[in-house]
């Protein structure tokens, strides 16, 4: 269970993310992503089409609890998080659509969310105290809207703070999984003792076969390899900040720790993860780069 001190302090963290993220971006880059929309809404296809899709078919799959099932339909429904611009970034991948797709993502999510969320939640017949009203996730969603915007108009105002801003943003995504980790792991060791490996494989398994199914989803639809690797990743890692922010607003008690639970293992594993998935993408765009060289320099010495 997470502390009240705990979750003020996640909740503000939260607004600094989406300060930052909203720091990130200027009125320009949605006219460019409006001119040339199709990567991005093959980004929000595989986030809002797939990603649900996913959590639903992995808590019947492996016959979930109600508390374990809101939780990974929940971590499945949630917009792109910031952390999946970083490792884009490290892939050699294409930044400026992980940004784009991160933050449509975010803007869209105050309707997409509670639609899917209810939607999902009643294909798996949780009902009652399960059940996360739509209405509680909707006023998260705005309120942190908000920031977004003024990080905006920061960002227009001064580019130099708006650039600081966006750093911070981007440092404090990370810092809040280790702060998730660190602070409530070693207070639930017993409980992770006796977890079953299903759960694991639940909160594990959203982020790799979401990654797995936005790379294969993207190069369908026409979407280059490298274009392909940024959806991927934007696909399979999720705001798992905000996805516990909304457990914690929401539930209380033992109820709390076990909708909590896919959620905080979610965003413990999807760092591990996504770094070993970075790492083979990165390799694959440098060498990808370096055939195009080789190829450049074959077309010039034949002229």
């Amino acid at each position: 269970m997470i502390s009240e001190f705990e979750t003020k302090l996640l909740g503000i963290m939260m607004i600094v993310i989406m300060l930052g993220m909203g720091a990130s971006l200027t009125w320009r880059d949605f006219l460019i992503a409006f001119r040339k929309p199709k990567g991005v809404l093959v980004g929000l296809l595989c986030q809002y089409g797939i990603m649900p899709l996913l959590g639903f078919a992995l808590a019947m799959a492996l016959d979930l609890s109600p508390g374990l099932t809101v939780g990974l339909i929940l971590m499945a429904c949630m917009p792109g998080g910031t952390t999946s611009n970083i490792f884009t970034y490290f892939s050699k991948a294409v930044l400026a659509l992980s940004i784009m797709m991160t933050s449509v993502s975010s803007l869209i999510a105050l309707g997409m969310v509670p639609a899917l969320l209810e939607f999902y939640s009643q294909l798996a017949g949780l009902s009652g105290d399960f059940k996360i009203p739509a209405g509680n996730v909707a006023q998260v969603l705005f309120v942190l809207l908000i920031p977004t915007v003024i990080g905006m108009v920061l960002r227009k105002l001064n580019p130099n703070v708006g650039a600081s801003i966006e750093l911070l943003g981007g440092m404090l995504g990370v810092a809040v999984i280790l702060f998730l980790v660190l602070t409530w792991i070693p207070r639930n060791h017993m409980l992770l003792a006796t977890t079953p490996w299903y759960v694991f494989f639940a909160a594990i398994g959203l982020g790799i076969f979401g990654i797995a199914l936005g790379y294969v989803l993207a190069r369908v639809l026409k979407q280059d390899p490298n274009r392909s690797r940024t959806i991927a990743l934007e696909t399979g890692i999720q705001n798992g900040p905000l996805a516990v922010l909304i457990v914690t607003l929401t539930f209380t008690g033992p109820m709390q720790q076990e909708v909590l639970l896919i959620p905080v293992l979610y965003s413990l594993f999807i760092v591990i993860t996504s770094s070993i998935v970075a790492v083979f993408f990165r390799k694959e765009s440098i060498r990808e780069a370096l055939a195009r060289d080789r190829a450049k320099d074959g077309s010039v010495l034949a002229s």
